[in-house]
């Protein structure tokens, strides 16, 4: 697909506007772990690929993370059942969060508190949250620490009675990562 002359003006333009009054910030590989502490087991899995986008000009961010990515599991076949019953990663893929800084990123500032509103989509269902985040400033940029937990009910995510004393309702989720200026 060719780009007339005025598109990539414009796009010139947006860039420049960008970079002069906001700044992009990006996470790759950014670390998602999860714990079920239930009655008669713990299970925890981590993701190291954890992607995301903060844009400061506007206070929109997404976060996401491929299911399959996930490791760690008490066994081959508990990761196994996580990806193909529970979550079913072959439907859906990716969870995500996405949505506005309901406080301003501060990039001066060496360490701040700031609210995340937005919706929380994990096995296609989405759910409006409000969360936390720590944010650190660093030499090359600012680490970013997050826990919440999440009702498995509340997206869909249903537990078989044989082993409810297993899997517990509500997961324990933190997420840490690694912003720089894009």
């Amino acid at each position: 697909m060719k780009c007339s002359k005025i598109q990539l003006l414009i796009l010139f333009l947006s860039l420049a506007i960008h970079t002069a009054f906001g700044q992009l910030y990006e996470m790759n590989d950014g670390v998602i772990n999860f714990l079920s502490d239930a009655k008669l087991e713990k299970i925890e899995a981590r993701s190291k690929k954890s992607k995301g986008l903060i844009d400061n000009a506007t206070n929109q961010f997404a976060f996401s993370v491929d299911i399959n990515t996930f490791e760690g599991f008490n066994s081959d076949l508990q990761k196994e059942h996580f990806q193909e019953s529970y979550l079913e990663s072959s439907q859906f893929p990716k969870a995500s969060f996405s949505g506005k800084l309901i406080d301003k990123f501060n990039s001066s500032m060496e360490k701040q508190t700031i609210r995340a509103k937005g919706n929380i989509e994990i096995h296609g269902i989405k759910k409006e949250r409000i969360i936390e985040v720590e944010i650190t400033k660093t030499g090359m940029g600012y680490t970013i620490n997050s826990s919440f937990f999440v009702l498995l009910e509340d997206h869909g995510i249903a537990v078989p009675r044989v082993v409810f004393q297993k899997i517990a309702p509500t997961v324990q989720v933190t997420v840490s990562g690694t912003l720089l200026s894009k």
